[in-house]
């Protein structure tokens, strides 16, 4: 469960990722002046930098309660299992 939430995680920041790149690019014509481009292209640079931190920062604190978090998981499955029959 662990190596799924965190290959999920790395799609949502990959896509992310390429969601503001192609933003970036279709909408470069559209910004009235450079100065406009210049601080477009800064925001989006730290939306992408907080984004990818916070996900990082997230994968970090699952790694260290993985077995608290996915035990507790595991034992409710396991427990509705065994009232299914």
């Amino acid at each position: 469960m662990h190596r799924r939430d965190v290959q999920i995680a790395w799609a949502f920041v990959i896509g992310l990722w390429l969601a503001v790149i192609f933003v970036a690019l279709a909408t470069w014509n559209l910004a009235p002046s450079g100065g406009a481009r210049l601080l477009l292209l800064a925001a989006g640079a730290v939306v992408l930098l907080f984004n990818t931190a916070a996900i990082m920062a997230m994968l970090r604190h699952y790694r260290e309660d993985r077995d608290f978090m996915y035990g507790l998981d595991i034992k409710f499955l396991d427990e509705a299992r065994a009232a299914r029959g």
